[in-house]
């Protein structure tokens, strides 16, 4: 979803302006904002190694914990891993990831030991990595600590997020479990790790335990990482076999009449890898089905990214594809992130499809398929995506930010019989039911393909933007970001602080004509937040939805209020469908 302006607004705890009144909320806000805390006692511990005792002098064994628990990113775990950013220090260490990786095999080798009912052994996990540069060393760490808790290890060498998840799957590898380490579009100085078992994406709580049990290995031991392993993965292929895995979907569904082992033929598809993991989609999957694929760009592996942020909704990336799209007259134009968990597309006629519009066109795609199936998006997507959806027959349910979150909604929603087979973030992370409810970009660009050669078989030469020709955008979208001027281990408290006092405001009525928003007809309450139903899904990030209207009572927008998970601050996104709407609510927001 495009913005028109985004601005930053920092939050201190000292300004001198600032008044308050004595009301609940305005009590929890001043709170928040005076960012006081309470100081933490040192202690002395001491721990034994080959070489004797070691002695850590006066450290803060909270502090050297909480290294460790900030590095949890939602389901992720993310990190600074090299030097070369203002401000921000290396949290990533090979110490910090060996102790995260052996947390995390002790943990599928509990979790298989209760689903079996028996001890287990030989408990497999696969790592692959997108190309930045400190993965090598960090892959050390990682075999290392999975070596220490027990398991075998497999090394996919470059991959992509969802080829690791394949990997648990796909026979004849089929491993217990795997971790991808990337840190998706973020600069090359960052990394971090994916979790996987054969049931999909580890959750925000798995993943906290698993962090907090590291936290204590880190903790309470002479932290050191042997480059000597006794055992050393296995080397593996496994990109041959999921390359093979997308072109026989392609071939099966398109089942072309005349060329069935090359449906693409005829078709120029160019693809910007941004240099990261992506390319393979070229070389082993386009190319042998028969695509025309001159004038794809960066598809060699890069981990400093030279060209441009690999992210589908990086402007430049976009902008470059559609350069790439028109001057080849290609027929489709595909934008992959690092790690290929998300992709964008741009049509024939060189318009880039992403955020609502990428979650429309595949509505489009997917209802065809299953009439009146449910799309469960973030709560960020528009009123005119909502009514593109329901035009077409289908259900749109809002959920709350955060690919994760919007995932395991539609996995419940399933569970409790409402048939839901689209789940999608404005971001470009999206599932579908058929396909493990894995986030995988490559394969909505292969369902998006599907659909293109579909069409022309059918005689239609309109191409894939025909789809959502009717899709109309909002009249203004904005994004606010207010910087937490905070200690790092503070921020997330304090953050969560303002967002409820922000709740509180609106239910005191401080905020005339803003009501908080339960968000469609399906079982979430609370703008975003809730889950009034019997088993009700963990808050990873405290967020709310507020609908807002003028004195006359007539709608004109709403405004969603978040925590960051990625970055100390606090996201505020606004949609209005007046003129001025959201120029109007952010002054309401700042001046109350």
């Amino acid at each position: 979803m495009a913005s028109t302006s985004t601005s930053l607004i920092p939050l201190r705890g000292h300004g001198r302006k600032a008044s308050f009144s004595s009301s609940p909320a305005k009590t929890a806000l001043k709170k928040a904002l005076r960012f006081s805390f309470s100081s933490r006692s040192s202690v002395v511990i001491c721990v034994k190694s080959s070489s004797g005792a070691v002695k850590y002098n006066e450290v803060v064994v909270d502090e050297e914990m909480d290294k460790i628990r900030r590095l949890q990113n939602g389901s992720d775990v993310r990190g600074v891993a090299l030097e070369g950013e203002k401000g921000r220090t290396v949290d990533l260490t090979p110490p910090a990831v060996e102790a995260i990786a052996e947390s995390f095999g002790e943990w599928i080798i509990k979790a298989l030991q209760k689903e079996r009912g028996r001890p287990v052994e030989d408990v497999t996990v696969s790592l692959g990595k997108d190309p930045r540069i400190s993965g090598a060393s960090l892959s050390v760490a990682v075999f290392a600590g999975l070596a220490r808790a027990g398991c075998l290890t497999f090394d996919l060498g470059l991959a992509t997020t969802p080829a690791c998840f394949m990997s648990t799957l796909l026979p004849p590898f089929a491993y217990d479990a795997s971790i991808m380490m990337t840190a998706s579009h973020l600069p090359y100085t960052r990394n971090g790790l994916k979790f996987f078992t054969k049931k999909g994406g580890l959750t925000s709580p798995e993943v906290e335990e698993i962090c907090d049990k590291a936290a204590h290995k880190y903790a309470n031991r002479l932290t050191k990482v042997s480059t000597m392993l006794n055992s050393p993965p296995k080397k593996v292929d496994f990109m041959r076999a999921y390359a093979k895995h997308l072109r026989d979907i392609i071939k099966e569904r398109v089942n072309h009449p005349i060329h069935y082992d090359t449906p693409l033929k005829g078709f120029q598809i160019i693809v910007n890898a941004g240099n990261g993991s992506g390319g393979f989609f070229t070389w082993d999957v386009l190319d042998q089905l028969g695509a025309d694929t001159f004038g794809s760009l960066h598809l060699n592996p890069d981990g400093m990214f030279p060209n441009h942020i690999p992210n589908p909704e990086d402007k430049t990336a976009m902008a470059l594809t559609r350069a790439a799209v028109l001057e080849n007259t290609a027929d489709l134009g595909i934008v992959f992130d690092t790690d290929v968990d998300r992709s964008g597309v741009v049509d024939n006629n060189g318009n880039p499809i992403n955020g609502d519009k990428l979650i429309a066109l595949m509505s489009a795609v997917v209802l065809k398929e299953h009439p009146g199936t449910t799309i469960v998006t973030d709560a960020r997507t528009s009123m005119e995506l909502t009514r593109f959806i329901t035009d077409r027959g289908g259900h749109h349910c809002l959920y709350r930010v955060g690919y994760r979150n919007v995932i395991d909604k539609g996995v419940h929603l399933n569970q409790d019989g409402v048939e839901t087979h689209l789940m999608m973030e404005t971001s470009g992370h999206g599932a579908l039911k058929e396909n493990y409810f894995l986030d995988d970009g490559a394969y909505m660009v292969v369902k998006i393909i599907i659909e293109m050669v579909r069409m022309r078989l059918e005689g239609s030469d309109e191409g894939i933007g025909s789809l959502i020709k009717d899709l109309e955008e909002p009249l203004e979208s904005i994004e606010l970001r207010m910087n937490i001027i905070s200690e790092p281990k503070y921020a997330k408290a304090r953050g969560r602080e303002v967002i409820e006092a922000f709740r509180s405001y609106i239910e005191e009525g401080q905020l005339k004509g803003w009501e908080l928003d339960a968000c469609g007809d399906c079982w979430v309450s609370e703008g975003c937040l809730v889950d009034s139903n019997d088993s009700p899904a963990a808050i990873d990030a405290h967020m709310y939805r507020a609908k807002v209207s003028n004195e006359k009572n007539e709608e004109i927008g709403w405004v969603h209020i978040r925590q960051s998970i990625h970055n100390p601050n606090i996201a505020i996104n606004m949609q209005s469908s007046v003129p001025g709407g959201c120029q109007l609510m952010t002054k309401v927001f700042r001046d109350k």
